[in-house]
This record gives structure tokens, sequence and C-alpha cells, in this order.
């Protein structure tokens, strides 16, 4: 009998449809710190918010391709039309194990950049 090791949550999103999250493999893994490590090059918030949204797409690639333009190597609008920040949280969470809206994480990132 095969053992799961890690789990899994279903989300509704905006467009009413489900999507069940679940770690990312290690070959999307690769290819989401590869999109995260853009934040080293981040001038603007518009700029953070496309990275997020970019590697949140890019987790549900696999259940849900058409949220990803392969060619593009960035999310639709199909995938825009369907998610909010607190779903793109979620993802980023349970898929590659980032916490964003950590109050402890915000607070520690706010005051490393001198914004208290």
């Amino acid at each position: 009998m095969a053992t799961t090791v890690y789990t899994t949550e279903e989300v509704s999103l905006q467009d009413d449809s489900k999507v069940t999250l679940k770690p990312l493999t290690i070959k999307n893994l690769r290819k989401f710190m590869a999109i995260m490590k853009e934040f080293e090059n981040v001038n603007s918030e518009e700029e953070g918010f496309e990275i997020l949204l970019k590697a949140s797409a890019l987790c549900l690639s696999s259940g849900r391709p058409e949220f990803w333009d392969k060619e593009a190597a960035k999310q639709t609008d199909e995938f825009e039309d369907a998610v909010d920040m607190p779903t793109i949280y979620k993802i980023l969470d349970v898929c590659g194990g980032i916490k964003l809206n950590d109050p402890n994480l915000l607070a520690a990132a706010a005051e490393a950049l001198g914004k208290n």
C-alpha cells in the first residue's frame, strides 16, 4: 500500500471552478524557483506582482494548462480572470512552499527594506 507524503487542498477560483493544490514536482519547482529569483531585479510593485502571477500560474499549469502560455512562459488571461490575491497566496504556499501573507514574514521584510 502506497503512502502519500504530501497533503492536497481543493480551492475554489473566481470563475467558480475548483483546483486541487499540491506541492510542485522537482521539475516544476526548478522553473518556479527561477521565476521567484526574478525578484532580485524588481524595480516596481507592478514587476513584483507580475512575478507572483507568473509563479502561481506555473503552479496550476499541470492541472489547468489553459492557465499557462508555454511559448511566452507566463500566465494567460484565463488565469488572471480566475484568481484573486488570497488565492495566489494560497497557491504559492501549498505548491511552492512560500508563505507570502504571513504577518511575521511581512514585518521582517518591511524592516529589512527599511520601511518600518
